[in-house]
């Protein structure tokens, strides 16, 4: 079976599509259902790239400034991809003077992307964010859901290389 399937228009039709169609059917009538739809889509996408939000907005009858307007308001979301681990860097002001800005720095230079990028394999996102309240271990990174604290930057080569 192939990964898309060819809709009665003769066009290719994307599973993911597919699947977020009929999740807002059956939710079109729940009071707020555009803020779950892009959860939803999130979910099934991995992000929120524009063909989602248009998918969203024109299941909904809303216009797409206002879909996007909810997805660039929230920032459980997330416009561009994200890798299979993604990695926070806290920048709050205790991590940030005891030195979480050399850490994310040097997490750039490792993996080689800028901060909200993510590696060509698809194995790593970077961010930066504003406190991951561990102010008494800082400077504080987040892999995932596994917290590290008080780095020197010589652990992060070991963290790395913990996450395939």
């Amino acid at each position: 079976m192939s990964k898309h399937q060819v809709c009665s228009c003769g066009q290719t039709e994307d599973p993911r599509t597919r699947e977020l169609t009929e999740w807002i059917a059956a939710h079109r009538d729940e009071p707020g259902v555009a803020l779950p739809a892009l959860q939803k889509a999130q979910e099934i996408y991995g992000f929120l790239p524009v063909e989602a939000q248009r998918i969203v907005a024109g299941e909904l009858g809303k216009p797409l400034s206002e879909i996007y307007g909810i997805a660039t308001f929230y920032s459980m979301f997330s416009l561009t991809p994200k890798g299979r681990n993604h990695i926070s860097v806290c920048l709050g002001t205790a991590c940030y003077v005891k030195g979480g800005g050399h850490i994310y720095e040097l997490l750039q230079q490792k993996l080689g992307i800028e901060g909200g990028g993510c590696t060509h394999d698809g194995r790593f996102s970077l961010d930066a964010c504003r406190c991951l309240g561990c102010c008494g271990m800082a400077p504080v990174i987040m892999v995932n859901n596994d917290v590290y604290g008080s780095l020197t930057g010589d652990e992060l080569d070991a963290i790395l290389d913990k996450y395939q």
